[in-house]
């Protein structure tokens, strides 16, 4: 009798935990439920129709719809401004990042060391961020404007020639979102413990030596992160350059994310050859992201 009694209750007991395990289960995917329709829904549905029209006659305006691979990426391998876009994409993206990473770094040291500016050099640094990119760049075309901006009298150009087109958005960038990239590098060097840099100084090392044997080493995850979010954005570098250059002069200011918009829209109305070189763009950024993530991964042992 006692047999049959302990093994009830332990059906009993299993059915419960089986149970409370369903409940929370189904908890859980409720909770999931409003990412995931997101993800479904702004993601994974917007991408497969990309990769479905990259392969496909996809006229702007009317035509007939159809198979047609490869010839979408044949189109994009030949266009004229194809190899043009990637060379000064790339460019643009090496020398926003160096200055951006360069500069959020020293700015991060400068407010973390300073104790009577610090909260109103924070505040400094970190108003521009607080302004859409789109408006910033109004804001600099009007400032850049030969015939009404307020820099007129100096006698620059500061649009009228490729390299000048080049720094001047680039320094547009570099305003723009050094304060925010300042945010984290405070943040992950927030996260050293003081008593590393206590022992370093006991041991007489120097400012330098303890920047690049101890911060820097233990920086290298907010380098990481902040390295990925700087690259993808250059390399998707769109708003700046059209309000600012319209891809001018001659064509030289031309980035990739905007000779899609140029094929979609302004040149071909194909909106096939734009998802084809939207699906190249995209294999690209995972590529170089997954360089990066390897290049910045730190050795367990």
């Amino acid at each position: 009798m006692t047999l049959f009694v302990t093994t009830g209750r332990a059906r009993r007991l299993t059915r419960t935990v089986s149970s409370s395990s369903r409940r929370r289960a189904v908890k859980g995917w409720l909770y999931a439920a409003p990412t995931t329709i997101f993800v479904v829904v702004l993601f994974l549905i917007p991408l497969i129709l990309v990769v479905r029209m990259s392969v496909s006659r996809w006229p702007l305006l009317s035509g007939n719809q159809g198979f047609n691979a490869p010839d979408n990426y044949t189109k994009v391998i030949h266009n004229r401004f194809f190899a043009d876009s990637i060379v000064f994409t790339l460019k643009y993206t090496v020398l926003a990042t160096v200055l951006l990473i360069g500069l959020g770094l020293g700015l991060a040291l400068l407010v973390q060391e300073s104790s009577r500016w610090k909260n109103l050099l924070r505040a400094s640094f970190l108003v521009p961020s607080a302004l859409g990119l789109a408006s910033a760049s109004l804001l600099f075309y009007v400032l850049y404007s030969p015939l009404a901006g307020p820099l007129r009298g100096l006698g620059v150009s500061f649009l009228g020639t490729p390299n000048a087109a080049l720094y001047s958005t680039t320094f547009l960038i570099v305003w723009r979102f050094a304060g925010f990239y300042m945010l984290l590098m405070l943040v992950g060097l927030q996260g050293i413990p003081g008593d590393v840099y206590e022992a370093a100084r006991v041991d007489g090392a120097s400012r330098w030596q303890t920047f690049r044997r101890i911060t820097l080493p233990l920086l290298r995850p907010t380098l990481a992160l902040t390295t990925i979010l700087c690259v993808t954005g250059s390399l998707l570098a769109f708003e700046q350059f059209y309000i600012l250059t319209k891809g001018g002069p001659d064509n030289s200011t031309i980035t990739v994310v905007q000779l899609i918009y140029i094929v979609a829209f302004q040149g071909q109305n194909d909106l096939g050859v734009a998802a084809a070189l939207s699906v190249i763009v995209l294999v690209a950024l995972v590529l170089i992201n997954i360089l990066q993530l390897r290049a910045f991964r730190t050795d367990e042992r």
